[in-house]
């Protein structure tokens, strides 16, 4: 170790590139609902198929999110997070080959991409938990959770106009890319432990590990201990109900601005740009807000439940009046408070799984995932089904105002910030 005084210390750079592979990851998960604007008009797919392309990815990542969280845990984010970013950037470039070969086929590749990408939440959490002590931890979650939502925004960025360009299989050419030249920089610059770094300064190992961070790996899971909590329970719930307003818009946004109010691809990516812009300011926002509550003295339940609490209801009013939106504009300006208001809930979500399990948040994490992922499988052809069968996007809006309402009573009643699992 080295005693050489930083501002920029050693967690910071693998912050920054957790930050980054969140960025790639929604880069190669968003392209598919720019895409399949095209995508449907080549192929005749109706709504509903077109829903269950989108869910397809989804059920890929339900099945590993656990199993990623497990591997993660035993052999460390280092490997895990980096074997799963090169695995889910190949198959997104086969993605458009399996388009056009038959909608089995792409619904084999979308599949395993959900797969490598169920690496991502729980390996992350485990290394800021490694590397963080607890009065950072709500911030950093919040920083690299909000790098999923600038994912997202660069795809609708830049996604339109990539497609205009050179068309829709470039998108995933490009994106796909990316992960392999991240990989280089993450097997370089990251150790799984902040002792095992080979420049870090032993002042900053020794405020990681006075503060509260994680110093070593559990040795057995208590499986059923974990998975008979009310706390658990009500945090999955939590989860399920945030991601499925998530999900919604991640999957159905591009195509709602097109089919409601007649714009084209680029216009469709623009407008739905807006409303991420408000995420991925919020969940920074709510990560500061939360630390500061902490530090004042507020009760880690408390904090937790007045952000899910907020978060959750604040975001099913605004979804309510969605069904009066009569222009884009306005449709814009409600999904900016909704998903703004919605960031507030995950800003809580993820740290959470540090205050109940902290030597098992990686794992935590990933059964929290697998309900928030199981909202996106059932959500995306559900929308795809309502909108099929009614032709308008109201009672979608109206499910998952629902939902949401649902998940933060039970958090509300159930939750918890308090260790449950030593």
């Amino acid at each position: 170790m080295t005693e050489t005084k930083t501002f920029w210390q050693k967690r910071y750079t693998l912050l920054l590139l957790a930050f980054l592979a969140f960025i790639i990851c929604y880069l190669d998960r968003v392209n598919i609902s720019l895409a399949a604007i095209s995508m449907q008009q080549e192929f005749g797919w109706s709504d509903t198929t077109k829903g269950y392309v989108f869910s397809s990815f989804f059920w890929g990542y339900l099945l590993m999110q656990i199993g990623g969280g497990y591997l993660a845990n035993r052999y460390g984010g280092k490997l895990v997070l980096g074997s799963a970013v090169v695995f889910w950037s190949i198959f997104t470039i086969l993605t458009p080959t399996a388009a056009m070969l038959s909608l089995p086929a792409l619904f084999a590749v979308r599949f395993l991409m959900g797969v490598g990408e169920a690496g991502l939440a729980p390996s992350s959490l485990g290394i800021v938990g490694r590397w963080f002590p607890k009065n950072e931890q709500t911030r950093a979650m919040g920083f690299l959770s909000s790098g999923a939502i600038m994912g997202t925004i660069l795809a609708l960025l830049l996604g339109g106009w990539i497609i205009n360009a050179y068309g829709w299989p470039a998108i995933f050419y490009l994106f796909g890319a990316s992960g392999f030249i991240w990989v280089i920089f993450w097997y370089f610059f990251v150790t799984d432990q902040p002792a095992t770094h080979p420049t870090i300064s032993a002042k900053e190992v020794a405020l990681i590990e006075a503060g509260g961070g994680v110093t070593e790996k559990a040795k057995n899971i208590p499986w059923r201990e974990l998975l008979t909590k009310k706390q658990v329970w009500a945090l999955c719930t939590a989860g399920f109900a945030s991601s499925w307003t998530l999900y919604i818009f991640l999957s159905w946004l591009p195509s709602y601005f097109a089919d409601v109010h007649g714009l084209n691809i680029s216009g469709a990516g623009i407008y739905s740009l807006f409303p991420w812009i408000s995420m991925f300011l919020m969940l920074n926002v709510g990560g500061w807000v939360g630390d500061s509550m902490i530090k004042k003295g507020i009760s880690l339940t408390l904090t937790r439940k007045l952000m899910v609490g907020f978060g959750l209801i604040g975001g099913a009013v605004m979804m309510i009046f969605m069904r009066d939106a009569t222009s884009p504009e306005i449709a814009t300006l409600l999904m900016f408070c909704a998903l703004g208001i919605t960031a507030f809930s995950f800003a809580a979500i993820v740290p959470n799984c540090l205050d109940i399990t902290p030597k098992f948040a990686d794992i935590l994490y990933g059964t929290v995932n697998t309900f928030g992922t199981l909202a996106g499988a059932l959500g995306a052809p559900i929308a795809g089904y309502i909108l099929t069968s009614t032709g308008s996007y109201d009672n979608v809006f109206i499910v998952t105002a629902a939902i949401s309402l649902v998940g933060a009573c039970i958090f509300l009643f159930f939750g918890s910030g308090e260790k449950i699992v030593d």
